[in-house]
């Protein structure tokens, strides 16, 4: 069972072949390299900054939040309104139904 590769192009293409052969694909130094500057910190500092840098870490991630406008609010408030009648009459009809079922089972 031997695969035919394509003919050359001149460029090389992978053929995923170092893994067969126990050749590895990446080094120590490249996954260092590639382990984010907040991994890295000192262990003894305390994960999250500490109390007194939450308010300050909030403030910053709530300017990041895009707001809606007051249109799109009531869009939104809307649709969700619209699923909430289709699921209430969805819920209502297995029900009216299930009970039908058990009364006819039953006799009643």
């Amino acid at each position: 069972m031997s695969e035919k590769q394509p003919a050359s192009t001149g460029s090389a293409r992978p053929t995923g072949k170092r893994q067969l052969a126990g050749v590895s694909t990446t080094s120590v130094s490249a996954t260092a390299a590639a382990t984010p500057a907040a991994a890295r910190k000192n262990p003894d500092e305390k994960p999250g900054g500490g109390v007194a840098a939450f308010f300050p870490e909030v403030v910053a991630e709530m300017r990041k939040v895009v707001w809606p406008t007051a249109k799109q609010m009531v869009i939104y408030t809307l649709v969700v309104f619209a699923f909430l009648i289709i699921m209430i009459a969805l819920t209502s009809g297995v029900d009216a139904l299930a009970r039908t079922g058990v009364e006819f089972v039953l006799g009643s």
